[in-house]
């Protein structure tokens, strides 16, 4: 049987979906006809099928040009508008994992997502990229000028004023109703390089080796340092060492979403000897965002199959719930819980979702008396830099309606995210309500213990 072949080659077949790895560092991945070739087979499947038509808005933008074409069909749309479709995916993933039908190892072997990151490649690589784009996926650079003591400063005061948001409009283009998140120049790398952790005898169990290093994370370190201190007051909590890296990169992901695949090689490699080090020395590794934990456990991987060190961190790296549910298979979690949380409304991340982990912070937020959790399992329509956007912000929030109206519906004691960026896209479309509480955090309010 030839690869990417099925048994029986029909629709809908029970075999597990067979990712391959992306061949970016092929000449013919950056040929224009062959990408055209590749966008007319794809996006013709794609017109037969429409099955993804309330996913992103890529496939109603397809759809739309071609209904809307003189034929009806997809030789009737100008190649040229094809951009338009790449434009609006943010390479959630979502396509791929839950709706089509003709993913591989069917003999279609269709992979929207990859079809789409191939066609910003190209686009970035023949300099499309816009000076805005480059610079809102910049996390480092912006992080650290914009988190500079009294300048963080400045930046949140002109980010909360009316006349800073119409300033960022027209420089960068981000919408002034877009949730923008605050710098804190007191990071969270500099927040724990000051304590000394507790001592904790390591106890391996369930593939887990019982002492974690950080993965902090752009957001994590410089925007919201309270989720990576409320992860480690709750991992020192049922035993497990928590050390800090010593030094982190962006993980890569918003230059992946712009197609700009040099620069994730770049930050992989300065983030692998950091990463390797800690593994080397008995380390797991969690990071608290699941877009930079999925970067390492499938994207790197596709884009570095035959890179030992690569697939070392993969094996390594672990979604923070995934770490406890594991632990508490094993027995080796505490339950000492003192407070109930009441219901709680949780929206699951797609790059949470795509991990195929199952719903693992669900189920230990469940494990606590009191509590109820009702998963929210749609697009927040966040998607990284998509949501802040100017000419997607109207888009955006229509694809997270759902989750809003659910939100709104449920009447929850608390409503969050594993993605505080999604949460905090929520809480921009809710009339009324309190800001989202991230389930790090709901998880220590449960043991009772106070911030760090």
């Amino acid at each position: 049987m030839s690869d990417g072949q099925t048994k029986s080659g029909r629709e809908g077949n029970l075999e597990a979906p067979t990712r391959h790895a992306l061949a970016w560092k092929e000449p013919q991945f950056y040929d224009p006809d062959s990408l055209q070739k590749e966008q007319d087979r794809v996006f013709d499947i794609c017109h037969g099928c429409r099955r993804c038509f309330n996913l992103c808005n890529s496939f109603p933008t397809l759809f739309n040009l071609i209904d809307e074409s003189a034929s009806g069909e997809l030789g009737g749309v100008d190649k040229r508008a094809f951009g338009q479709v790449v434009d609006q995916c943010y390479l959630c993933d979502m396509c791929y994992m839950t709706k089509c039908p003709y993913v591989p190892p069917h003999p279609w072997n269709v992979d929207f997502p990859h079809l789409m990151l191939r066609a910003k490649a190209v686009k970035n690589r023949d300099g499309g990229t816009r000076w805005r784009d480059k610079v809102l996926s910049s996390t480092d650079m912006v992080g650290s000028i914009a988190g500079i003591p009294v300048v963080a400063e400045i930046v949140n005061a002109v980010n909360r004023s009316s006349i800073g948001r119409k300033v960022l409009d027209l420089a960068l283009g981000v919408h002034p109703a877009a949730p923008v998140p605050p710098y804190r120049s007191n990071t969270l790398r500099k927040q724990l390089a000051k304590r000394t952790p507790p001592a904790h005898a390591a106890h391996a169990a369930g593939g887990t080796r019982g002492k974690v290093a950080l993965f902090a994370t752009c957001y994590g370190n410089r925007n919201e340092p309270e989720i990576g201190l409320d992860l480690v007051r709750v991992f020192e909590h049922n035993g497990i060492e928590v050390a800090l890296l010593d030094q982190e990169n962006c993980c890569g992901m918003p230059k992946l979403e712009l197609g700009d695949l040099p620069a994730v090689a770049d930050l992989k490699a300065k983030n692998l000897a950091p990463l390797l080090a800690m593994i080397e020395r008995g380390y797991d590794i969690v990071a608290p965002i699941p877009s930079c934990v999925l970067m390492f456990k499938q994207e790197l991987p596709l884009m570095f199959p035959d890179e030992p060190d690569v697939a070392k961190v993969k094996q390594s790296m672990f979604d923070p719930f995934e770490y406890l549910a594991l632990r508490h298979k094993s027995g080796l979690m505490r339950t000492d819980f003192v407070r109930p949380l009441g219901k709680v409304a949780y929206h699951v991340a797609c790059h949470l979702r795509v991990q195929n982990i199952g719903l693992k912070t669900r189920d230990i937020l469940q494990l606590i008396p009191g509590t109820t959790v009702e998963p929210i399992e749609r697009c927040s329509g966040h998607n990284g830099t998509y949501g802040v956007k100017r000419e997607f912000r109207d888009t955006s929030m229509k694809i997270g309606k759902p989750v809003i109206q659910r939100v709104e519906a449920a009447r929850a004691d608390f409503y969050a995210s594993d993605c505080p960026m999604a949460g905090r896209q929520i809480e921009s479309g809710l009339q009324h309500g309190p800001p989202p509480t991230h389930p790090l955090t709901l998880l220590r309010m449960a043991y009772g213990l106070d911030p760090a």
